[in-house]
This record gives C-alpha cells, structure tokens and sequence, in this order.
C-alpha cells in the first residue's frame, strides 16, 4: 500500500505531494506543526492536539483553514488511508504562497499538509535499561510555547545528543531547566514527581498533561515548580516524554548514572499507568468499530 497523504483539500500518494518553493514554511518557517500518536487506529487526544495547535496559529497570527470537525475527518482519513495500526500523525500549517517579504501577505491561502508514519515506538531495551542524555545551554528563541516549524535550533541541540551516543539533550537556562530538545522532561526526588511549569520557554506537551493527570489519578506525589539544575543532578530519577518516546526512564547524565543507573520504581509504576491507558484507548476503538 503507498504511503497516503494530504495537501491543500487533496488526498494523493506522498510522491505526488509538491509545495512551492515561495511557500512561507520554506522560505521563513512561517508555520506550525502537530504529531499525533496514534495506536490500534485510534488517535491519543486529537481534542487536546487540535487545541494546541490552535493556540500556536493564533500565537503567529495565523487563521485556522479548517474546523475542528475538518480536521478531525482529515486526520481520521489519514490514518484509515495508511497501513499501519500504530502511527504518527503529522500535520502542519504554513501561511502559504507569498513573495519573498518577512511582513504577512495580505490575501495568502494557508497550506494545509497531513501526512502519517508507522509509529516508533522505544524499544524494550531502552525501557528496560533507560536512555543516556546530556545538558546544553538553552540558546532558542522566547516562544518555545508555540509548536513552530522553525526547528533549527532543535535540530542542533538534537544533534549534539546524537553526537554523544544519546537519545536528548536536556536543556538549561538561567540554572534552571526547561525541557529537552524534543521532549518534555521530569524529575522524582525522594518519591515526589516534580515537572517544570508551563510558560514561554517550553512546549505544553500533550504526553506531559497526560503523564500529569495519570499521576494525579493514581494519587502519586507530584509538583509543578521551577527545577534547578542541581536538582536535576541529584534525582533518584529522570524521565522524558514525548508523542513517540512516550515516558522514557534517563539512566545516564552528561555520562554519569542517575542514582545507580537503573529506571526506578515511580517509573515502573507510570509506565504500566501509561500502558494501561493504551489499552483503555484500544477498547474504546474497538467499541466504537
């Protein structure tokens, strides 16, 4: 089966997809983006991911094409258009077809792209060992908030991770951490979750909000507040989450282990949390079939 995607109203295999090259998403990055996990076919909180990428267009003031009920239909197609059960749903919205101007054009139409891949999922391995990250200086813009197109300094700060052998790259600021370059991140310290508050300098994850409402469910101790860079090196845990690492436990820091190196227990217990409300989405899927 070819690979299906959308563009611009259209539904057409990947390799006929063409944007032009005055396109504003290639020219200036002049867009936004979501990815939507989906498993067993079922798309894991698409109210919340259409919500967020609402808030990102209205960010760079930039109208929304499509109602909420379009994209739903969209996404819904894509995913029954495509070969595999689980999936990750990629959708951006860039200003559209403009001379080259960094002010808005005037009467631009926004290009509208949907496309999906089989899902990667962490390994077993990585599970069950934990994953290496590293620390780097924070040096994006202000508006980390909005879920932009513009990913160059993503990609470098991604890049140095791959460099070191590592899955992240945990990100500070002023002493303090954000987020990591395409993740969400968390601390346990003594039994208590702690997770940094939402502001300007990360990205309200949809995984995150989930993570945080499993845990409240389950009654686990937890705290949003800010997270000092010395907290970060004397957690008895480090987690990072993300639409396609889902929560995945850190057990080496800039090379050193985190407390003996080895996922701990709050992690076991949110991933069967996790896997759990997996499950529950799978079920009510298959109701609804």
């Amino acid at each position: 089966m070819k690979q299906t995607v959308y563009l611009n109203g259209e539904f057409m295999p990947l390799e006929e997809a063409r944007v032009p090259v005055l396109d504003r998403g290639f020219i200036f990055g002049d867009g936004v983006y979501e990815v939507i996990p989906v498993y067993a076919r079922n798309p894991l909180r698409l109210a919340e991911h259409l919500a967020r990428m609402q808030n990102s267009l209205d960010a760079i003031r930039l109208r929304n094409p499509l109602t909420a009920d379009d994209w739903t239909h969209i996404v819904g197609q894509i995913i029954e258009r495509n070969p595999w059960d689980d999936q990750a749903v990629y959708v951006q919205v860039t200003r559209g077809v403009a001379p080259r101007d960094q002010a808005f054009p005037a009467n631009a139409t926004p290009t509208v792209f949907v496309m999906s891949n089989a899902m990667s999922k962490p390994s077993a391995e990585q599970r069950e060992q934990g994953v290496g990250v590293i620390t780097a200086e924070d040096f994006r813009w202000q508006r980390c908030d909005i879920k932009s197109v513009s990913l160059l300094a993503n990609c470098l700060l991604r890049q140095l991770a791959a460099e070191a052998g590592c899955v992240e790259a945990v990100l500070l600021r002023d002493g303090y951490v954000t987020e990591a370059s395409t993740s969400n991140v968390f601390i346990v310290k003594d039994g208590v979750i702690v997770s940094p508050p939402k502001d300007r300098r990360i990205l309200p994850g949809i995984t995150l909000d989930l993570v945080l409402d499993l845990a409240r469910a389950a009654k686990l101790p937890l705290e949003i507040r800010p997270m000092a860079e010395r907290e970060l090196r004397e957690a008895d845990e480090i987690w990072v989450s993300s639409s396609t690492k889902e929560v995945l436990p850190v057990t080496t820091l800039d090379g050193k282990p985190v407390a003996d190196g080895k996922p701990g227990p709050l992690y076991a217990r949110m991933y069967a949390l996790y896997q759990e409300h997996k499950a529950q989405l799978a079920r009510a899927g298959a109701a609804h079939a």
